[in-house]
């Protein structure tokens, strides 16, 4: 008599059993960011944040250039009220009369005037390009609006420093006979653009000459330039 046979272990069916008791197999693996590649999202918002912050330093740049500009002005009526000349008037009793009628002191305190603007509208400008170089919208725009306030402060506190509006009554507090200064003022109010015309005249040039350049664009021809 010969032994039952027993079943040996089939291959394929250990092979079949060991693959379903263990982890199913997975698909390809999701491709991964290069190292010290940052995702877009924080990305924008890197550069929206420094976005922000450039725009705040350049309002804040702009506030100190436009209060430093307005502040000039009070020194723009004092030079003003100081070398523009003297009209000089007299007084008959009656009436008061222009002492030499072929003077030309009325042209000169707005030839003065305008000259003097010339000058402070160069020299801020240059102080603001000095300063800062890269410039930007709201700094050009606190310049101009500050050179324009500064000339108005200048000429009202020129008038206010100078002789007197009421030409009757300095007329009489003199006596007849005596001579004294006509008020001071500007015949040609267009003399006010002076100092914020010259301002961005000069800034503007400065900016064209000396000012920070764009790197150009590469041409599509051109070889490609090495790496610094």
């Amino acid at each position: 008599m010969t032994a039952p046979l027993t079943p040996q272990d089939d291959p394929s069916a250990s092979a079949a059993s060991s693959g379903s008791s263990g982890s199913a197999p997975s698909g390809p693996p999701e491709p991964q960011p290069a190292q010290g590649q940052e995702p877009s999202a924080e990305r924008d918002a890197q550069a929206a944040a420094a976005r922000a912050e450039e725009l705040r330093t350049e309002l804040r740049d702009a506030a100190v250039v436009f209060a430093a500009v307005v502040v000039c002005g009070v020194l723009l009526g004092l030079l003003w009220a100081w070398l523009a000349p003297r009209v000089p008037l007299i007084s008959d009793g009656k009436a008061v009369y222009l002492r030499n009628t072929e003077g030309e002191q009325a042209i000169g305190a707005d030839g003065w005037f305008a000259l003097l603007g010339l000058a402070f509208g160069a020299v801020s400008a240059a102080v603001v390009f000095l300063l800062r170089r890269a410039g930007g919208i709201p700094l050009v725009v606190a310049l101009a609006v500050g050179s324009l306030l500064a000339s108005l402060i200048g000429w009202r506190l020129g008038l206010w420093l100078g002789p007197t509006a009421d030409v009757v009554a300095h007329a009489k507090a003199v006596g007849k006979g005596v001579v004294f200064d006509a008020p001071l003022k500007l015949a040609a109010k267009g003399m006010l653009l002076a100092w914020p015309l010259a301002a961005m005249a000069v800034h503007l040039g400065l900016t064209a000459l000396f000012g920070p350049r764009d790197p150009e664009p590469l041409d599509a021809f051109s070889p490609p330039r090495p790496a610094a």
